[in-house]
């Protein structure tokens, strides 16, 4: 059967997801996942998986749902070909980052990873005093937009968690690293909850770099070499 996800807003009341999980079944629609994104101002932003028996009934279904009093569908679109289980998925990217045994990896592993767990076009991993991406995959924005991009962005008040700047794009700061992580997606908005997971990937990989780089510096040490 044909999988879809839908972006959802809807009243942040009791009884309206199962409105909607209502109008779903009506068009024989198989609600098999929820993940709410966003809460705020009696409103809530969920992400629903749905198997339909057609992919010709995507438009009843949208109808439908908008129906239910107050919801919106911001976005409708099929569902990725591997299962989605976005807190194993987190899971499992912070076991691959924490094994990472090069700066170098490290980055690009990040890089990966993000551009997959976020369904982003691209992304990348940048220095703070130079734009010019240490790693990226996708087709990353040029360098000098990158820059103006996060300079901009470091002005406002947590904005990995705000959501200050452009609600297609996300960043978040490695401090000890002097590294920023940047990811854009076209079409879906990246919502609050979106960008906290981004800003805990970064604190992650922020500790693992200076993890290595400890390390790389230990080896380089006369010391290390020298015979007793």
């Amino acid at each position: 059967m044909p999988t879809y996800v839908l972006r959802v807003w809807m009243p942040d009341r009791p009884g309206a997801l199962g409105a909607v999980a209502s109008r779903i079944g009506a068009v024989r629609g198989d609600l098999t996942g929820i993940d709410i994104l966003e809460r705020g101002a009696g409103r809530a932003i969920d992400e629903l998986i749905v198997e339909l028996p057609s992919e010709e009934l995507v438009p009843l279904l949208v109808a439908e749902i908008a129906e239910v009093d107050g919801v919106d569908v911001e976005n409708v679109g099929p569902a990725p070909e591997e299962p989605v289980d976005p807190r194993l998925d987190a899971l499992e990217t912070a076991a691959v980052l924490v094994a990472e045994r090069s700066v170098a990896g490290l980055l690009e592993e990040l890089a990966r990873r993000a551009m997959r767990d976020f369904t982003a076009d691209w992304a990348a991993v940048i220095h703070l005093s130079g734009p010019t991406p240490l790693a990226e995959v996708g087709a990353v924005p040029p360098a000098p937009w990158l820059a103006a991009f996060v300079a901009g962005s470091r002005l406002s008040v947590a904005p990995e968690v705000s959501g200050s700047g452009p609600d297609d794009v996300a960043w978040a700061d490695l401090a000890a690293a002097e590294l920023a992580v940047v990811l854009g997606r076209r079409g879906r908005p990246l919502r609050a909850r979106e960008r906290r997971q981004l800003a805990a990937l970064a604190r992650i990989v922020d500790h693992r770099w200076s993890e290595l780089v400890q390390r790389s510096s230990r080896g380089l040490h006369p010391s290390a070499t020298s015979q007793p």
